[in-house]
């Protein structure tokens, strides 16, 4: 199902930048830390979401409960139940999203596609007195 290589190769991109993350949110923040640390690392909980994009199964809770709780077990072996790793991916859900956002975008090519598929936003009756998007759509 997911190659092994590229699931290393993704946990080291995202524990670097986990690590950068951790400094510049430390440096940020006022007062200490709270809370016990977690069992699973914030760079194993982003890099399970990711791979889950690659991994070509339908939902995550079968992802992760039937794959990588059983065949994941030496890439990660503290895993959680599934309900504390959903938990988790909420509490690393700005971490990812800025990981993707600085280390995963490609660069524009010059082609573009544009979908202009046509969405109802209300009753054809209504449709005249339906202002939000007049003007843009």
């Amino acid at each position: 199902m997911v190659i092994y290589s590229k699931v290393t190769e993704i946990f080291c991109l995202v524990d670097e930048f986990c690590k950068e993350y951790a400094e510049i949110v430390d440096k940020a923040l006022i007062g200490n830390k709270a809370k016990r640390p977690s069992i699973m690392s914030q760079s194993e909980v982003i890099t399970i979401a990711i791979i889950f994009q690659l991994s070509g199964f339908r939902t995550f809770k079968h992802f992760y409960v039937f794959y990588v709780k059983n065949h994941m077990k030496n890439d990660f072996p503290d895993t959680v139940s599934y309900n504390r790793f959903t938990e988790l991916m909420q509490q690393n859900l700005m971490a990812m999203t800025l990981f993707l956002k600085t280390c995963c975008l490609g660069d524009c090519s010059g082609i573009s596609f544009i979908d202009s598929t046509p969405v109802r936003v209300c009753k054809n009756k209504r449709i005249h007195n339906h202002k939000v998007f007049k003007g843009i759509a």
